[in-house]
């Protein structure tokens, strides 16, 4: 059971972007599973609603249920547009993109995103996919979780995609060392040659795991050297600040008194520790209770 719903949402994932309308081969393609199961699960998503068929391309697109669900999940807004305006602050200060992702399997969705005028060779969007293996965000993610929790997601990422998990596991110490002591993890080069980036994970009561803040720039006008000393300074105060959006909100998302409340945004001791402990296991199949508290990005509290 717990098999054909996840690959129910391998098939709706496949719907994104501008290519909503989708063939069962083209599905079979994209999700890997056998044409066959393809066929089932969108008879099965059909009658549910979560999508549409088109008789006379002979596609199918997301129906009007999947639609309703993302709607009620935008209830959310309130809280996003803050977090919006905390990017755009970054984005007006560095020619880059920066973004807020969200976990989802293997790979990392942007949420919410802001970009200078002047931007250059980053231009992902709301909705975008990036991989964990490659992205500063994605080097992020995996460090700040628990070593069981990061080697239990290694070890699904390795029968899944095996390249992808070679990739990650060759940094991923480091990583973690990196994100202990300094609190935000560097990726030059390892997308795109053209493009460095940094990145500072958060814990999100909402979602009861790490979300992460990141940004993307040209490595021809922003070298390592330069991402430490300009932009690991003002992404730390971004995770911070988001932190502190996310613990406010816990319990109270939509409430419109929240745009009315002082941001709490903490002081920083550049030598403080980031620690992992209690951290998210949904990666590894499992939940543990825990407080709800946001990662304060530097001072190591959660």
């Amino acid at each position: 059971m717990i098999q054909v719903v996840s690959r129910a949402f391998d098939v709706l994932r496949c719907f994104e972007g501008h290519e909503t309308r989708l063939g069962n081969l083209e599905i079979s393609s994209r999700c890997g599973l056998p044409r066959s199961t393809v066929s089932r699960l969108t008879h099965t998503l059909t009658r549910m609603g979560q999508l549409v068929y088109l008789p006379r391309d002979q596609k199918y697109r997301i129906g009007p249920s999947a639609v309703a669900m993302s709607t009620s999940m935008m209830k959310g807004l309130q809280l996003r547009n803050l977090i919006r305006l905390r990017l755009q602050d970054v984005a007006e200060q560095l020619p880059g993109t920066v973004g807020f992702v969200i976990p989802d399997r293997f790979h990392l969705v942007y949420l919410e995103y802001a970009r200078a005028a002047n931007a250059l060779g980053l231009h992902e969007g709301t909705g975008s996919r990036i991989s964990m293996a490659s992205t500063a965000a994605g080097f992020a993610y995996t460090a700040a979780l628990d070593v069981d929790v990061g080697d239990a997601l290694m070890t699904e990422m390795e029968r899944e995609i095996p390249e992808h998990a070679e990739t990650l596991k060759s940094r991923l110490e480091g990583n973690r060392r990196h994100l202990r002591e300094q609190g935000y993890v560097v990726a030059c080069g390892t997308w795109s040659p053209h493009i460095n980036g940094v990145a500072v994970p958060i814990w999100s009561p909402q979602y009861q795991t790490f979300v992460v803040a990141t940004i993307g720039l040209l490595s021809a006008m922003f070298d390592e050297k330069r991402l430490h000393r300009e932009v690991a300074p003002l992404m730390l105060n971004l995770g911070g600040a988001i932190g502190g959006l996310l613990e406010g909100a816990e319990g109270d998302i939509f409430a419109s008194r929240l745009e009315r409340k002082a941001l709490p945004v903490p002081t920083h001791n550049n030598n403080k520790i980031i620690k992992t402990e209690d951290t998210n296991e949904l990666e590894a199949g499992a939940r543990r209770p825990r407080p709800a508290r946001s990662v304060r990005a530097r001072d190591g509290r959660r």
